[in-house]
């Protein structure tokens, strides 16, 4: 399991099948001011870090919050990694479905009690550049005040939440994702969300490993603990095809430089990572 203190810490309250995710092949992951597509940039919009409360700092005299954090490197991640001094705040990631509406992984939200422990902050992102400190609007926190629906279900593996946000999203453009039928096999993907608590990444170059489970399909997606209850797209439509929850260990000791980097596999290598099929939230068909 990912041996950032944070992450552990957080992952005593979540079930223990949702397992941490990895590197395959090159590492695909980019801010969004590296990032060259514009539909990708427009789908980040919509997607929200799941934040501790007591992590948002009211600044004084305004109507903006600072995201307070360690940076990976302070977690042991070795000092040339990518990202490792940037900001690590996100627990899970969370995407917006409805003007009011929004999914993420099952093993996120547990219970209502997350929903009074945690902030979804839309904005937390490198947009221009790679920042230092991350000040948020008011109006980019939202909390969660009503679980519509959730699964988290060790025999099939199922695993979503859909909960409703204390207040109508504005600004923002709710996500197209299937109603119907699965994604194709081998089709082109990429994941958007917070890949070790991290500033929203974009990561693409994956395509659909394995097809067969009716509950969820494997990805090479370059993603990591934070990932979870990203939004996985089609890379061509922008439609989202499901949830990302769970896939390979993330960190791997360096015993020279006494630190951890990111495992690395094949592009067909180690166990893939494990996307919920947005078509099993039925609550979500009806809204």
């Amino acid at each position: 399991m990912k041996i950032l203190l944070s992450t552990i810490l957080l992952s005593l309250s979540f079930s223990t099948f949702a397992i941490d995710k990895v590197v395959y092949g090159d590492d695909n992951r980019l801010d969004l001011f590296e990032s060259k597509s514009e539909l990708y940039k427009s789908l980040a919009e919509s997607t929200a870090a799941m934040i501790s409360t007591s992590q948002l700092e009211a600044q004084k005299n305004t109507e903006t919050f600072k995201i307070t954090g360690y940076t990976l490197e302070d977690d042991g991640v070795c000092s040339d990694a990518r990202f490792a001094k940037q900001i690590t705040a996100a627990n899970c990631s969370g995407f917006l479905v409805g003007d009011q509406y929004l999914v993420t992984a099952g093993h996120c939200i547990t219970s209502m009690d997350d929903c009074g422990r945690y902030s979804w902050v839309f904005n937390f992102s490198n947009k221009t550049e790679e920042k230092k400190e991350h000040i948020v609007s008011q109006s980019d926190i939202y909390t969660c005040t009503e679980i519509i629906a959730r699964k988290l279900d060790r025999g099939s593996q199922d695993d979503f939440a859909l909960v409703k946000l204390d207040r109508k999203v504005e600004g923002r453009t709710p996500l197209k994702f299937r109603t119907s039928g699965k994604v194709a096999d081998k089709t082109n993907i990429v994941v958007i969300g917070h890949p070790s608590g991290l500033p929203s990444k974009i990561s693409d170059g994956a395509i659909v490993r394995s097809n067969s489970n009716k509950v969820f399909f494997q990805a090479n997606l370059d993603t990591f603990g934070g990932n979870s209850g990203s939004a996985v797209f089609d890379s061509k439509t922008g439609i989202v095809e499901g949830i990302l929850v769970r896939g390979e260990t993330d960190y791997v000791g360096d015993p020279v430089q006494n630190c951890t980097r990111p495992k690395v596999c094949t592009e067909s290598g180690c166990r893939g990572e494990d996307v919920t099929r947005i078509t099993n939230i039925k609550e979500l068909m009806k809204l």
